[in-house]
């Protein structure tokens, strides 16, 4: 990242060199020359008003004052009935600028200077605008370095907190770095290792507490059985410790239910007021590229402004098992519709493929049951995941398929959508 950024910034500062150097040096260049040409015909203006002033007086034209008033200079007067008069010992090479005028009188003159000195001045303001543009870069990659270092060690910074909580480490680091992007996603690791923690603890007491709680009625189980297995020659005796054995059966089976319905109900209190919408923005956003390569569409239908008491990521989770399904065993247009009753917040997915035989009807959600060759696991942890939330999901139409997920409400809908994705 670091060498990406370097290289991105020194092609920005190159283009902006060469979008105001190149400009500037031909700017610089044509001012060079136009005030050469400028001054140049200043003097011969000058120089023929001198020859006029001195024809006036009556006298002669004084070639060395001349010389000495334009050095560096080729001068050639001509006059009407008067020699030609040249000011310099010999005229400019080939390349030269050359500027004339004449008199009402008959006066003629032509100036002549080298364009080499001209030439020089540009070359040397050339070389300056070079070195400000070589020092602009300089400045520039500088700054770059400083900036590469000051986002990149950040973010390895923040993989390895990511990675630190992958393996388990659920610590919050409450590092901060002074740049609002990465300080948003330090806090929302922080948070997520708060989460993380707090998981972790309620799986440890889970398990402390089924460990306690099963821990009886599995040793007076295992009691009744071996009385059974002592008294298997008495028929009665057998029957009673059977009874019994049945009882300790369903206490343990009471209190296993018990231990999910606690573990529910801690799930349950992550459960908050969502907008739907926004899953939903989230994930049309996610799959529509999927859908598309497959030239299908994505559709959004039903009520708009929606509020659930749902889990950000559970919710989430759910719909991309049932936009996976319909991308892989649906066809056509997958529609997503939204909708509300008292007791009820609805987000139906529906395809127009050839749906579910009707042998699967009644088993769709068990484990390990799939009908095109998939794992059988998806819609078992969909099902899961939203009854966790305290919400459920059903099979309303077998073919085409349609899945309707129900919501605990939080608010009633406010307008109705209209559809906001779905190149066939």
């Amino acid at each position: 990242m670091r060498r990406r950024l370097l290289s991105s910034t020194l092609v920005v500062a190159a283009v902006a060199v060469l979008l105001l150097g190149v400009p500037l040096g031909l700017v610089v260049t044509r001012l060079i020359n136009d005030e050469a040409v400028q001054q140049l015909r200043a003097q011969a203006t000058l120089l023929l008003s001198q020859v006029e002033y001195t024809r006036i007086e009556d006298r002669p034209i004084d070639a060395d004052e001349l010389q000495r008033q334009y050095p560096s200079r080729y001068v050639q007067i001509f006059a009407r009935n008067s020699p030609t008069v040249i000011v310099g010992v010999e005229p400019p090479p080939a390349r030269q600028m050359t500027e004339e005028t004449r008199s009402e009188s008959g006066v003629y003159v032509r100036i002549t200077r080298d364009r080499a000195q001209v030439e020089r001045n540009v070359r040397g303001w050339l070389m300056l605008i070079v070195a400000l543009a070589g020092l602009a870069l300089a400045v520039a990659v500088s700054l770059a370095v400083v900036q590469s270092r000051r986002l990149t060690l950040p973010l390895l910074d923040l993989a390895r907190i990511a990675e630190r909580l992958g393996s388990g480490e659920a610590r919050p680091s409450r590092h901060r770095y002074g740049i609002p992007e990465l300080d948003r996603v330090a806090e929302v690791l922080d948070r997520s290792a708060t989460r993380i923690a707090d998981l972790l603890g309620r799986e440890r007491e889970f398990a402390t507490d089924a460990s306690h709680q099963l821990r009886t009625p599995l040793t007076g189980l295992t009691m009744r059985l071996e009385e059974i297995v002592a008294a298997a020659d008495q028929p009665s005796i057998v029957r009673e410790e059977g009874e019994a054995a049945i009882v300790q059966a369903e206490r343990l089976t009471a209190v296993i239910d018990e231990l999910l319905a606690a573990a529910r109900r801690q799930r349950h209190a992550q459960a908050e007021a969502i907008t739907v919408d926004d899953v939903l923005r989230q994930q049309v956003t996610e799959w529509e590229p999927a859908f598309r390569r497959s030239r299908r569409s994505l559709r959004l239908a039903g009520d708009r402004g929606l509020r659930a008491l749902v889990s950000t990521g559970g919710l989430s989770q759910v719909l991309s098992t049932l936009l996976e399904n319909s991308l892989e065993h649906g066809a056509g247009p997958v529609t997503i519709t939204t909708g509300s009753s008292d007791r009820s917040v609805v987000i139906e997915v529906a395809d127009e493929g050839p749906g579910i035989p009707e042998h699967l009807r009644a088993r769709v959600f068990d484990r390990n049951v799939s009908g095109a060759g998939g794992t059988g696991l998806g819609l078992t942890l969909a099902r899961a995941l939203t009854a966790a939330d305290g919400g459920r999901l059903e099979l309303v139409r077998a073919r085409p398929a349609a899945f309707a997920l129900f919501l605990r409400p939080a608010e009633q809908p406010a307008a109705r959508y209209r559809v906001v994705s779905g190149p066939a």
